[in-house]
């Protein structure tokens, strides 16, 4: 065939006799080299410039592409058979990484033979990075760079090693002697590029597709050399494609079609070797698929010849939920419709080239993703929908088949009045921005028409925005339009699913998902098909966007970084718990939560991938660094991989209770039992509420009040189905409930407390107990629940310390004096006694007077407070609902195990909120 060159006839004449003729000198060498019988056969490409003017055609010049083969004819002579098509075909299609080495090549030969099917076609690309290698010879040529010399002959030094460790005898000296004619042809064509500067669309086509031509003429030798029958196609000869200015390609099938059976008829066998990648124009002109092509290629040969199936072979197990790059806990999809694929390829998720799927569609011909190195995997089939939901194993709850994002790219919004109800306005737009090649990847246009947004490639945002100005200046100097903006440093994220169509409640979870990762949402794009749904966030939060989609739709596990501040009692109670649940957590539940990092007041432990619980005492021991609490949030929070992340104070410090508001300002969760954040300065506290409330972040803080009692809950769930508290009682202090428990018969008031301080219930200062503040605290923070505004001034408190003690130097000078005062509690406790009645250390909430109190009371020993035992607590709640009889809740209110227990459920309550299944 004839390829039509645009190189002008002085020039090319001046060429052909010095560049572009067969050297036979080489060849000579190359039979010196190689001693085989190679001039009896036929170049393997031919470049050939003489003058068509001579036979009266054209004044134009040609390249020319002869491929005459010896297994082209049978004894001489050509033999004609008609192309059988249908379900005996089966098509595959092996990309540069499977042909990367003369080892891959020999595997995909064993995959070709045992192949079971009738008949076999194989697409294959160039060897791994060599259309990379070509399209450099093309840049170094035309930028006149003499190392395009050397670089050739490292391609051919690539192909000619692969073909003495793949083949011997004829098929070894074939290949090699059509190597070397190829790339004195190729030297030639670079050298006139090297002399114009320039190299035409169609003389870089011819150059580049040597890879492939290579590639196929290696594995078809390498398929005979193991005793099966085989040809292999220049698909020059036989796809036909029409070049479209959008730099794509639309194929000819009526005259591909043609040529194949052509072809087939002069070249008939059960195993076709066919080159990607390549094609040529209706002219005869060498072209390509584009980037990328050799799938297009397989689907277009799987269209014509009516193919059972197109394998695509490739280096992954098959298409993921999501890219495991970003997403770890991504999986393998079983099935995907032609329309995923088809939305999932266009959002750059690595499926296979965009337009694959469109030949194959028509024909109903399944398109099987496989991985050549892991022949186990069953892959990923593409196929029409079946109607038959989720046959293929996923979720129900799966409505989003995948996710798929694209980075590096911006946003223009141009906005104005004038915009709207002016007809034609988005018309210009898009046609000023199709005058510098840009590519909309998304538009998004509210109803109003008082703005369009849309997204383009970030390296060309700026050509966007200054014909954009150019275009629209006399409109915004008029102020009919008021901004031309760009928005840069963003990114895509598409949710695509068949089965969201007509589905309720998909927009709202993605969204929802979304809002809870604190990500904020730029623009939004749906188009009515409903398969996809598009936004646009900030590049820095797209991992973590995509996460936390993947996960809110059960596609993976809901995954939580976790950061504990105070790894003290309480702090590495929870530490232990979390290490002996965490598997539990995984596998039934769905839960991940990541321990990221530990600190406490002067050592912190960090970690990229989670800490190991198991030695976590060891490792802040021994691998430790200077605690430093803005560098621990930065990094248990700047982990990407991670959409959600919680900070769990363990502490009794103010000073940590005052980065919750920042904390949870940045999107991080808190859970804590620190009292010091609800029970401060009222301002603050309706600050942090305020803010908490406005947002998808959320502050859990239920062991504050009852250690693992769901005391706030059970307030919160009254309040929220509209019952009324009237009054809260309760005694709140584990302690000092253990105290007057035993404060019984004759025993010493300071017996007792030295007993509970030595059985690890009191505070390492007892004061702290004694005094009430802790149980102030608790009853501010249940009346500002309440509704109430109190402060903690506000709430005058019964301290059990006795005055003169209360500056005493050290809590051992204070146990030791304590005992002079043991008189004064107990003639209160003998006039209870008398009374039938018992001592108890009360907080009270009365709301109807909009007061609270902390005091001694007494009570009867039919009274549920009297009935207590050890460190329990127990809280009344009076309300309209439950006026005649208060609802009781009571259990332990003290103690490590049952406060990091109460933490611990409210780092499970978060993981439901974020979407973990109940």
């Amino acid at each position: 065939m004839a390829f039509s060159s645009p190189i002008s006839p002085s020039y090319s004449s001046h060429l052909s006799s010095k560049h572009f003729k067969v050297n036979r000198t080489k060849i000579s060498t190359i039979n010196k080299i190689y001693p085989f019988s190679l001039l009896q056969r036929s170049p393997f490409l031919k470049v050939d410039f003489s003058s068509q003017w001579e036979r009266g055609k054209s004044s134009k010049f040609s390249i020319s592409a002869a491929v005459t083969s010896k297994e082209y004819s049978l004894d001489g002579a050509l033999e004609s058979t008609q192309l059988p098509k249908g379900d005996c075909w089966s098509v595959h299609k092996f990309g540069g990484t499977c042909v990367g080495t003369p080892e891959r090549i020999g595997n995909v030969a064993e995959i070709i033979i045992a192949d079971q099917s009738e008949r076999k076609l194989v697409v294959v690309s160039a060897m791994s990075k060599v259309t990379d290698m070509m399209y450099d010879l093309i840049y170094k040529a035309q930028s006149r760079d003499d190392s395009y010399i050397t670089a050739l002959d490292a391609v051919r030094e690539k192909h000619k090693l692969a073909a003495v460790d793949l083949l011997d005898g004829d098929d070894l000296a074939s290949f090699l002697s059509r190597l070397q004619d190829d790339v004195n042809n190729l030297k030639s064509m670079l050298r006139a590029i090297y002399i114009a500067g320039h190299a035409t669309e169609s003389f870089s086509d011819f150059v580049v597709g040597h890879g492939e031509l290579w590639s196929a003429h290696l594995l078809s030798s390498a398929v005979r050399k193991n005793g099966v029958e085989c040809k292999w196609m220049d698909t020059r000869e036989v796809l036909v494609v029409n070049p479209t200015s959008s730099n794509q390609v639309d194929p000819d099938y009526l005259m591909s079609e043609e040529r194949l059976e052509k072809w087939y008829s002069n070249n008939p066998s059960k195993t076709i070797i066919a080159t990607g990648f390549i094609a040529t124009t209706p002219q005869n002109i060498p072209t390509t698929l584009k980037r990328d092509g050799s799938d297009f290629s397989a689907a277009i040969m799987g269209a014509l010849l009516k193919a059972r199936q197109v394998t695509i072979w490739t280096d992954v197990d098959g298409v993921y939920s999501a890219d495991p790059r970003k997403v770890s806990e991504a999986v393998i999809l079983k099935t995907l419709s032609y329309q995923e694929a088809w939305e999932m390829s266009y959002f750059g998720a690595n499926v296979l080239h965009p337009r694959t799927i469109v030949p194959v569609m028509q024909y109903d011909i399944p398109i099987v993703i496989k991985n050549i190195f892991n022949l186990s995997a069953p892959g990923t089939m593409i196929c029409r929908s079946s109607g038959n939901e989720y046959e293929d194993g996923q979720k129900l709850e799966s409505l989003v088949k995948g996710f798929a994002t694209i980075d590096n790219v911006a946003l223009v919004n141009v906005e104005g009045t004038g915009m709207a109800g002016v007809p034609g306005t988005a018309s210009a737009i898009f046609s000023a921005v199709k005058d510098v090649g840009a590519n909309v990847i998304m538009i998004s246009q509210a109803s109003s028409e008082h703005s369009v947004c849309f997204a383009v490639p970030e390296k060309e945002v700026k050509a966007v925005a200054d014909v954009l100005e150019s275009r629209f200046g006399q409109a915004l100097s008029a102020g009919r339009l008021s901004q031309i903006a760009v928005i840069p440093n963003c990114s895509i994220l598409a949710a695509v699913g068949q089965r969201m169509a007509s589905t309720p409640g998909v927009s709202a979870t993605f969204f929802t998902a979304l809002a809870k990762a604190n990500i904020n949402i730029r623009a939004i794009a749906q188009g009515c098909t409903e398969y996809n749904i598009t936004v646009v966030v900030k590049r820095e939060d797209c991992v973590r966007a995509l996460r936390a989609v993947h996960s809110k739709f059960y596609l993976s596990r809901t995954i939580i970084a976790v950061g504990i501040v105070g790894p003290g009692l309480i702090g590495g109670t929870l530490l232990d718990q979390l290490k002996d649940q965490t598997a539990v957590l995984k596998e039934k539940f769905n839960i991940d939560l990541r321990v990221m990092g530990i600190t406490g007041t002067r050592t912190m432990l960090l970690s990229e991938s989670g800490i190991d619980l198991s030695r976590w005492r060891e490792l802040l021991s021994v691998k430790g660094e200077m605690a430093d609490m803005n560098k621990f949030v930065h990094h248990v929070r700047g982990n990407h991989f991670i959409p959600n992340t919680v900070m769990v104070d363990c502490t009794a410090d103010s000073d940590v209770a005052c980065h919750y508001f920042g904390w949870l300002h940045r999107g991080i969760h808190v859970v804590t039992p620190n009292k010091k954040a609800n029970s401060g300065p009222l301002d603050q506290y309706l600050k942090l509420r305020a803010l908490q409330r406005q947002s998808y972040t959320h502050y859990f803080y239920e062991a504050t009040v009852g250690a693992g009692l769901p005391i706030i809950s059970t307030l919160r769930g009254l309040l929220e189905t509209g019952d009324k508290i009237l009054r809260i009682e309760g005694i709140f202090s584990g302690t000092l409930s253990y105290i007057f428990n035993n404060f019984t018969g004759s025993r010493a008031f300071s017996q007792v407390v030295k007993e509970a301080k030595e059985a690890g219930y009191t505070e390492p200062d007892p004061r702290d107990d004694l005094s009430g503040t802790d149980v102030a605290r608790k009853v501010i923070i249940l009346a500002r629940e309440s509704g109430l505004q109190l402060e903690l001034s506000d709430i005058p408190v019964q301290s059990l310390v006795p005055e003169p003690l209360r500056s005493s130097a050290s809590p051992e000078e204070f146990m030791q004096q304590l005992p002079q005062f043991d008189q004064q509690l107990a003639a209160q406790r003998q006039e209870a006694e008398d009374t039938e009645e018992v001592l108890r250390y009360v907080g009270v909430v009365d709301v109807v007077n909009g007061k609270g109190t902390v005091e001694l009371q007494r009570y009867s020993k039919e009274h549920p407070f009297a009935q207590l035992s050890g460190s329990d607590n127990i809280i009344a709640f009076t309300t309209e609902r439950y006026a005649k009889q208060p609802l009781i809740v009571r259990g332990p209110g003290a103690g490590a195990e049952v406060t990091a227990g109460g933490v611990f459920c409210d780092i499970l309550r978060l993981a439901s909120y974020l979407g973990a299944p109940s």
